[in-house]
């Protein structure tokens, strides 16, 4: 006998299967939707407020260090007192602290433009680069580098003014700065740059002339060089020899003059050395010596010319000696005559041109 099992429905309590309506076309009510979007925001709104109270503190916050960081500043506390200085040696340490004093007394060492302030003072004499730091609360120090003189340059209006090698001009000479060798002429005295970088050129060809002929043991024997154009570079000799300028052009400057002085040397015991005005080796070949008078004389192969003329000189005063005058004027007249033939004879001497060696 079979049993029957009989399937148990599921439902509610009551037994009875509700079927669900489709969800498709199914629609919320508008108000509840409506309520439900206003509540929402106000929630949201109420979120962003504990954002907006930090950032609104955080600007106060803000705004009250700033005043208090202006009040700390500009207080007594930060004024200027000390003023440190270092490395000064032939900068005015016056002028220094006067400027120092006068841009930091306005806003006070906190607040003081310390940058400003360090290119200000390399505009001030020998002040080749300042480096300011803050000595808190109330201090500045200053470190100077100073620049370094290269040469003394004698002016138009005859001053003596210690330059450096970047062409600044330092300050006046002074009785108790120790005198260089020789000194600089033909200085450029105008503005601009182009003026500025011809004495740079300048100040680089009398360092590297100064370091040959001290070399060469040959500075002491000039008194200055002139450097007004470098390809025609002219020294003038010191003391006894004062009045002779030696032309050396552009080239080969140290050995140049060194031959010019051994010209010099050999016709000082000549009867006209010491109406020797200049020597020119502009050209390279030869030394060409001029006298006071204008004449000129070449240096190569002189010793035989010279003594030439030196023989034709006393052959033609030998003939003129033993010569017999006739006696056609009076004794007054005769004597004019002489005296015209002996100027003559002066004036003859000179107007030969005359050379001398180079040993």
């Amino acid at each position: 006998m079979r049993e029957q099992v009989i399937p148990q429905k599921v439902g509610n309590r009551s037994g009875i299967t509700k079927r669900r309506a489709p969800t498709s076309g199914q629609r919320p009510v508008r108000r509840e939707a409506e309520g439900q979007s206003l509540g929402m925001r106000v929630r949201a709104l109420l979120g962003y407020v504990p954002i907006v109270l930090k950032v609104v503190i955080a600007i106060a916050m803000g705004v009250g260090v700033f005043a208090a960081y202006q009040a700390a500043s500009a207080a007594s506390f930060f004024q200027l007192r000390n003023i440190e200085v270092q490395g000064e040696s032939r900068a005015s340490l016056h002028d220094l602290e006067t400027l120092v004093k006068r841009e930091v007394t306005k806003t006070g060492v906190w607040q003081a433009d310390l940058n400003d302030l360090s290119s200000k003072l390399e505009r001030l004499p020998w002040v080749r680069r300042a480096v300011v730091s803050r000595v808190l609360p109330d201090g500045i120090r200053v470190r100077i580098l100073e620049r370094q003189p290269r040469a003394v340059v004698r002016t138009a209006a005859g001053r003596f003014i210690w330059v450096d090698e970047d062409a600044v001009m330092l300050g006046e000479m002074l009785p108790a700065d120790q005198l260089p060798p020789f000194f600089l002429r033909g200085w450029n005295e105008e503005e601009g740059e182009l003026a500025r970088q011809e004495n740079i050129d300048r100040v680089q060809t009398f360092m590297g002339l100064r370091r040959d002929w001290d070399a060469a043991g040959l500075s002491e024997r000039v008194s200055e060089v002139n450097l007004i154009d470098l390809r025609d570079v002219r020294a003038q000799l010191a003391e006894d020899d004062s009045q002779i300028e030696v032309r050396l052009g552009s080239q080969d400057l140290g050995k140049r003059l060194k031959q010019a002085l051994d010209v010099l040397d050999d016709q000082r015991n000549t009867p006209r050395g010491s109406a020797i005005s200049y020597i020119d080796l502009n050209q390279g070949k030869g030394a060409i010596v001029g006298f006071v008078s204008g004449l000129h004389a070449n240096a190569p192969n002189a010793n035989a010319r010279a003594n030439a003329n030196a023989a034709e000189r006393r052959s033609s005063e030998q003939q003129r000696t033993e010569q017999k005058p006739v006696n056609k004027t009076p004794a007054k007249d005769k004597k004019k005559d002489q005296e015209r033939k002996a100027t003559q004879k002066e004036t003859d001497a000179d107007a030969r041109p005359r050379r001398v060696s180079s040993t």
